[in-house]
C-alpha cells in the first residue's frame, strides 16, 4: 500500500478536504494537497488536472478529488486514461470501486454526504485491494488506446 496520496477539488470541498489531509498524515500517509488552499470559488480542472498527471506518472498511486458533487472532479479526472475516478457515496460502493474497478481516484460529493462517511469512504478506498481475476479482464478494456 502506497502510503503516498494526491488531494484536491474546488472550493465545496476545501473544508472535507482540510480535515482529510489532516486525518490523513496523522495516519502516517504523505499528502500533496493541488489545492484549492482557501474557499474561494474556483475552477476545479485548474486543480484536479495537475493531480491526476500526478497520478498517471506514478508519484502517487492514488488520488482524492472533492467538490459538491463529486461529478465535475470525476468527470475532470476521467479524461486522463491512466486514471479511474470512482464517484462514490457511501462505503459500498467505495469498497467496490477498488476491489472490481481498480479505482485510483476517489471523487467525494461533499454537499451530499456527512464528513464522517467521507472519511470512511476515504479509509476504505485507500485500504481496500483490488480483487483481479475475472475483473482484470474488464479493467483492461476501459482505455480508448
Amino acid at each position: 500500500m502506497s502510503r503516498k496520496i494526491a488531494i484536491g477539488g474546488d472550493h465545496a470541498g476545501f473544508e472535507y478536504k482540510t480535515q482529510l489531509i489532516q486525518k490523513l498524515e496523522k495516519s502516517g500517509y504523505e499528502v500533496k494537497d493541488f489545492g484549492p488552499f482557501s474557499d474561494a470559488s474556483v475552477d476545479y480542472p485548474d486543480y484536479v488536472h495537475p493531480l491526476c498527471s500526478a497520478v498517471e506518472s506514478g508519484e502517487f498511486e492514488k488520488g482524492i478529488v472533492i467538490c459538491g458533487s463529486g461529478n465535475g472532479v470525476a468527470i475532470t479526472a476521467n479524461k486522463h486514461q491512466g486514471v479511474r475516478a470512482a464517484l462514490c457515496w457511501n462505503e459500498a460502493i467505495a469498497s467496490l470501486a477498488r476491489r472490481h474497478n481498480d479505482a485510483n481516484v476517489i471523487a467525494i460529493p461533499a454537499r451530499f454526504i456527512p464528513y464522517e462517511q467521507a472519511e470512511n469512504q476515504v479509509e476504505i478506498f485507500l485500504t481496500t485491494e483490488f480483487e483481479g481475476g475475472r475483473h482484470s479482464k474488464r479493467v483492461n478494456k476501459i482505455a480508448c488506446s
